[in-house]
């Protein structure tokens, strides 16, 4: 029987997912972030974990560790737009009084379930946005949110589910910040990213909706040594596969895969030369989706009717080949 058991972080329940290979932390009152990923053959960190003196800084920017939610993901212009003849202002929290990264923070989620099994265990949480006045008077039509974690050996499926609760249709977008460790050994590290194109930016770090050549990111294809990389880069899927692989020279690694259905962009972010973590972020949308001329099939923006559900997936394999 695989297990849930509860512990603690700073005071705050923790639910700790068990298999044979993985133990898989969860920190549902504080954003639902799964904050750590302990792999017990490697006997490693997978994530960056926040310690306990991270407290304040987590507070803040949550979105460092683990793998958060970001909704919507990435940059929107002066955090406004309109949509469906309602209008949309998000606080002007970064660079050029633009807004980045979404609401989602350190709200607190509701368990609803959690479910052991022979092979398996699973935790589902829930969260209402109408519940938080601060999201509301940003994002004025109510979403239930709701977030499954099934894990079997060394599988960790994730699925948000998203319902649209309120009268009007409201433009939707979900990216995750996974911050994968590399423990300070960069060179030992390889990433192949299938990918068709890279985003042009502005000055801003907003794209402009033009797609350019890979140039340099070509080498993604095939694979690319992670070292003396410097990266803040977005990146078209197209009609590649959606998954990542980062395999260490040993052979040891993860894949990393997202519904293609709904995830068209990578990001791709080191926070300055690669060194102790790389970022491997799938949005649905491209950042500033609301204000792009473009159509929603290129840029990712999900119409959620009212009433509607959608699941968004994803999966994280480890990659064990003394197994």
């Amino acid at each position: 029987m695989k297990q849930v058991t509860k512990g603690q972080w700073n005071g705050y329940d923790t639910y700790i997912l068990h298999s044979r290979d993985l133990e898989v932390t969860l920190l549902p009152r504080l954003g639902n972030n799964v904050i750590g990923i302990w792999d017990s053959i490697e006997q490693r960190e997978v994530l960056r974990r926040p310690d306990e003196a991270d407290l304040d800084f987590y507070m803040v920017k949550p979105y460092h560790f683990g793998i958060p939610m970001l909704i919507p993901p990435g940059r929107i212009r002066r955090g406004h737009f309109e949509y469906n003849g309602v209008d949309y202002q998000f606080d002007q929290n970064t660079a050029h009084d633009n807004h980045i990264h979404g609401l989602h923070r350190a709200q607190s989620w509701r368990v609803t379930d959690i479910e052991e099994e022979e092979e398996s265990c699973s935790i589902t949480t829930e969260f209402v946005t109408s519940d938080d006045p601060n999201w509301m008077r940003q994002y004025p039509i109510p979403l239930k949110l709701e977030m499954t974690l099934k894990l079997q050996g060394s599988e960790l499926e994730q699925s948000f589910k998203i319902t649209n609760l309120g009268e009007h249709a409201a433009p939707f977008g979900l990216g995750l910040h996974t911050w994968f460790l590399l423990d300070g050994e960069p060179d030992k590290w390889t990433l192949t990213l299938p990918v068709s194109n890279l985003y042009k930016q502005d000055e801003e770090q907003i794209p402009t909706g033009d797609i350019e050549p890979l140039g340099q990111f070509e080498v993604l294809n095939k694979g690319m040594n992670l070292k003396g990389t410097n990266m803040d880069t977005l990146f078209r899927i197209g009609d590649k596969p959606a998954e990542a692989l980062l395999v260490r020279d040993d052979g040891y690694g993860l894949r990393y895969s997202v519904d293609p259905e709904y995830f068209k962009h990578w990001v791709l972010f080191t926070k300055g030369e690669a060194d102790q973590f790389l970022c491997i972020e799938p949005y649905t949308w491209l950042p500033d989706a609301p204000n792009s001329k473009l159509s929603p099939d290129f840029t990712g923006l999900i119409d959620l009717k009212p009433q509607q559900s959608i699941v968004l997936k994803t999966k994280l394999v480890m990659i064990h080949p003394k197994q």
